[in-house]
């Protein structure tokens, strides 16, 4: 038995319990049913935490495990991925780019530098949830195609950020896994961030086992196992006393006997103090000293480099040459304070840290051993042991050297951290390089420390702005508000450079507008457009404050804003994206003030007459979403529909898994509310809802997700799963400033509508009234704000009630979409006297058969027949209803059509697609369209063709194709080149 195996053996007195518990897991783990399991081990240091991880691992092995193996570095805990890498690397070792890129396949690109396997490419950071969910996505995988699966951490506690926090997160998702997941941490020094590792079990249900100090029978066996059965008992007792136990020092302590040659005698007792104080602190200090100052400044260099390190750059940091270096190597193994890596006791060799010592990109080939510290014990102690000007000086010596051995930036940037500013340009280029690969890999805590750093250099006078707009951007997500103050540094500051100008104001008001400032944003932008002078960059300039203006609710004087933009917008041809971004907000301006609906819509095809991402580096995905859905208000849900999987499909290429996606998903959620696809829109909402949860309560993107969600429940007819789910998620007053689609107050007032409360639901809609109504927003087919409020008022104040909904069907005509005037007219019906209503609701009927609206359809049917006492409508209800997934309005039309003796119509198949029947009316109403057609077909006049029957083949076409009949054509276009 070699030396190494033996000390492990000693080491592992009285751990049987926690190795039953390791055996108990591996035989779940590879067992028949393949069960995961989480294990974790707490303890102060020197109690054998690693020693038992790493016969978890020879364990493993012995079962044909799979073995992913890491270790916290205490001076790498500022390396972003340090731990993942070492997971994840050697599983990957050899393998060529373009195996990678397959085996990684659309998380290649976001994945890959994080976890040092491509380099970053050029754009827009990753995504942060995108990120967490590919790496989650490159685990798993590996998990399944590896199983059984045993991942080991060591030193949980010093783990970076980035790395610990992920792994502590996906730790839920083991038990469903073949995965055995184990770590080991000191209680006292895990960070927050991992809390998740506090409640580990040790066993099933427990929390995380805590390893206890060895009792003077443990320690007498250690001791006589390795000086001989004949120590006395006074010898062995003294060994526990001035170890108090713990495992490494009583192996450390027994060798040193050894060594010295001294008998285990009740009579050396006395010796054992001093010789159990040079293994720490200033006695191993002291010991140090005495093997020579070149040995001395080459370990101080070892700790300076943290773990894995190689000899060759210890002797160039340590300024030592090549046999010198050689010598102080030897001398610290001789020692036992040095030992070669995956030797001492802990992860080593493929699996472990020495595969993360190269963090540049590239890096997936199998590592080079090199040396490590015997125990972190040690490392901690001669780290700290090193004077204070002498450790900074030997960390710049490190950066350096790391840069020259070819390394990268990024392992030089953590030893620049600890050096004092010296005015050096050299220290602010490494920095910054560093700081950019990190924020391009997914780490912009670490990009953000290492600028704040360059920034203390100090950097030149001419690079100052160009930092501090590097630092604002690595601080956007985390810190809004101090983004904002390094934004606004960069602009007091002389910036020659008019693109680097440009883009600090534009991200200052980004930053502002995110931040629900939209009026700062604006003024943002509005104090910098005088002063530029490029034609084109003012262009872009006014671009971006449209853009918030128009979101702004609180703007003081939108008409003349919109005149502005109509004036500008309608000279523009779109030859450029900035021109088209201008024609994107005219088109949703028009929208908002209900122009004529073929006016938006020809301003939306100049806006898309190119295409228009979704994930620009330097723009927000807002306009291109407004584009598409002016579509959905205009009655062409289909074309809102193809250019949302366009974009969805861009923000999931791109990882963009968190704000983006959850708009993409609520807002297609929303898209199918409108066309009556009620039960495809609550699963939309429920996921776009899942995913803004990510991102955080009452921000933009989760009032949105809720509104839309509360409105789908109600159409449903589940008003008070709606009411429990607005209470849970605080949906209510204030709501947010920005002007979008649902607006939220609105629907919140129609929640409460539904609940009865038509006092508190006028109260809200006139505060609405007050916010939009200034501002010239006055589409009904966007914001149904007057009819909810005839609605409210109708019992009290029927007059007014007739008059909002009047003035409410007079906008919707002017706007001129179908559903937008079939639902004004429903609503205008159900408060009107009781002579107006049926011709009220037959005009409804007509129009919306024409419309692609299902819900609103099925409500003007059920309003009518019931009104009518007309069987075959009630049925007709029933049947668009049930379609729609409208469950309490179908319920509520059968009953009606019971009640008049009627037979409820059987089920059709559900199927989405055209009957040939309704293909060949489709095709009939598109002939009959010119293919120039700009006019849209007049409305019915109340006494002429809303009395005659709808065609209900052509009206069925018209819900499953999404369109309204003068879009027929493009439709059936559309269709024809999705299935051909």
């Amino acid at each position: 038995m070699t030396e190494h195996r033996a000390r492990r053996r000693r080491t592992m007195v009285e751990r049987e319990a926690e190795l039953a518990t390791v055996d108990e897991a591996l035989e779940q783990l590879t067992g028949p049913d393949a069960g995961g399991a989480l294990l974790a081990f707490s303890g102060p240091a020197g109690l054998g935490k690693t020693t038992l991880l790493a016969e978890v691992r020879r364990r493993a092995h012995a079962r044909s495990c799979t073995v992913l193996a890491a270790r916290g570095g205490e001076q790498e805990q500022t390396q972003p991925f340090h731990v993942a890498r070492q997971l994840i690397q050697p599983q990957l070792a050899g393998t060529s780019e373009q195996e990678l890129r397959a085996a990684l396949g659309s998380w290649y690109s976001i994945v890959g530098p994080a976890l040092g396997l491509c380099a970053p490419e050029q754009g827009a950071p990753p995504d942060p949830q995108g990120l967490r969910d590919g790496l989650d996505w490159v685990l798993t995988h590996l998990v399944v195609k590896r199983a059984p699966v045993t991942l080991v951490l060591d030193d949980a506690h010093w783990a970076d950020p980035e790395s610990l926090g992920r792994l502590a997160a996906f730790t839920p998702r083991t038990e469903h896994l073949p995965l055995l997941l184990v770590v080991a941490y000191r209680p006292d020094e895990l960070p927050a961030h991992a809390d998740a590792f506090r409640t580990l079990p040790g066993r099933a249900g427990q929390r995380p086992l805590a390893l206890t100090p060895l009792t003077p029978t443990a320690v007498a066996a250690l001791v006589r196992e390795a000086l001989g059965g004949h120590a006395e008992d006074d010898f062995c007792r003294e060994v526990w006393t001035v170890t108090t136990g713990n495992p490494f020092e009583a192996v450390e302590l027994t060798a040193k006997v050894r060594e010295k040659g001294i008998a285990p005698a009740a009579t050396s007792a006395p010796l054992l103090r001093d010789l159990a104080a040079a293994q720490r602190g200033s006695g191993l200090v002291a010991r140090l000293d005495r093997l020579g100052p070149s040995t001395v400044r080459f370990a101080w260099a070892c700790a300076v480099l943290g773990t894995a390190i190689p000899q060759e750059l210890a002797a160039r940091v340590a300024a030592l040459g090549t046999e010198a270096a050689a010598d102080a190597t030897w001398r610290l193994r001789d020692a036992r304070i040095l030992a070669a890596a995956g030797t001492a006791a802990g992860p080593g060799g493929p699996g472990g840290p020495a595969a993360a010592f190269r963090t540049g990109p590239g890096t997936a080939e199998e590592p080079e051993a090199g040396l490590e510290f015997v125990h972190p014990l040690i490392a901690t102690a001669l780290y700290r042991s090193i004077p204070d000007a002498l450790r900074v000086a030997l960390h710049g010596k490190a950066a350096a050297a790391v840069v020259d051995a070819g390394l990268g930036s990024s392992a030089a940037a953590r030893h620049l951290l600890e050096t004092h500013p010296e005015n050096d340009p050299w220290v602010v280029r490494t920095l910054r390089e560093a700081a950019a690969e990190n924020l391009r890999a997914g780490a912009p805590e670490a990009a953000r420390r290492q600028l704040a750093r360059a920034l203390r250099e100090p950097p030149d006078f001419d690079e100052r702005a160009a930092l501090l707009y590097e630092l604002g951007c690595a601080s956007l997500l985390t810190e809004p508000a101090t983004t904002v103050n390094h934004l606004r540094a960069a602009l007091a500051e002389p910036v020659e450079d008019p693109a680097l100008r440009q883009g600090i104001v534009i991200r200052l008001a980004q930053v502002l507008a995110h931040s629900d400032h939209l009026a700062e944003a604006s003024e943002a932008l509005a104090r910098e457009i005088p002063y530029t002078p490029d034609v084109r960059a003012r262009l872009r300039l006014q671009s971006e404050q449209f853009m918030w203006d128009a979101f702004n609710a609180a703007e003081p004087d939108s008409p003349a804003r919109s005149r502005r933009l109509a004036k500008l917008a309608d000279r523009l041809t779109g030859r450029d994206l900035t021109e088209r971004y201008v024609i994107g907000l005219r088109t949703w301006d028009a929208c908002l003030r209900g122009e004529p609906v073929d006016v938006v819509l020809h301003h939306a095809e100049r806006a898309l007459q190119e295409h228009f991402s979704w994930a620009y580096e330097d723009r927000g995905f807002e306009v291109p979403v407004l584009a598409a859905m002016v579509h959905m208000y205009a009655d062409r849900p289909w074309r809102a529909e193809r250019l949302f999987d366009a974009g969805t499909a861009e923000f999931e290429r791109q990882g963009r898994r968190g704000a983006h996606l959850s708009f993409a998903y609520s807002l297609r959620a929303y898209i199918r509310y409108r066309r009556g696809r009620l039960a495809e829109a609550e699963e939309l909402a429920r996921a776009g809802l899942r995913l803004a949860e990510r991102v955080g309560r009452r921000t933009p993107v989760h009032w949105y997700a809720i509104a839309i969600l509360v409105t789908t429940l109600l159409a449903r007819g589940r008003a008070d799963e709606a009411w429990e789910l607005a209470q849970e998620h605080e949906y209510r007053a204030p709501f947010p400033a920005a002007v979008v689609f649902p607006d939220s107050q609105t629907v919140y007032a129609e929640l409460l509508l539904a609940r009865g409360d038509a006092k508190g639901a006028a109260a809200e809609l006139e505060a609405v009234d007050r916010r939009l109504t200034p501002r010239g927003i006055q589409n009904p087919a966007w914001c149904p704000w007057q009819l909810h409020l005839a609605r409210a008022v109708s019992a009290e104040d029927p007059q007014r009630a007739r008059a909002l909904a009047g003035d409410a069907v007079r906008r919707a005509r002017a706007f001129g979409s179908a559903s937008g005037i079939g639902q004004a007219l429903r609503v205008a019906a159900e408060v009107a006297a009781p002579e107006d209503r049926p011709a009220l609701l037959r005009e409804a009927v007509a129009l919306l058969a024409a419309s692609p609206a299902g819900y609103e359809l099925a409500r003007a049917q059920a309003a009518l027949g019931a009104w009518l006492r007309d069987g075959e409508l009630l049925a007709r209800a029933v049947v668009t209803a049930r379609e729609c997934g409208a469950d309490a309005l179908e319920q509520e039309a059968a009953g009606l059509l019971l009640g008049l003796g009627g037979a409820l119509p059987r089920r059709s198949s559900g199927e989405d697609g055209l009957t040939a029947e309704e293909l060949r009316a489709a095709e009939r109403a598109a002939g009959a369209e010119p293919p120039d057609r700009t006019e849209r077909v007049p409305a019915p006049a109340a006494d002429t063709e809303a009395h005659a029957e709808p065609d209900w083949e052509l009206s069925a076409a018209c819900r499953k194709l999404g369109t309204d009949r003068p879009g027929l054509r493009a439709a059936l276009a559309d269709t024809v080149r999705g299935t051909g």
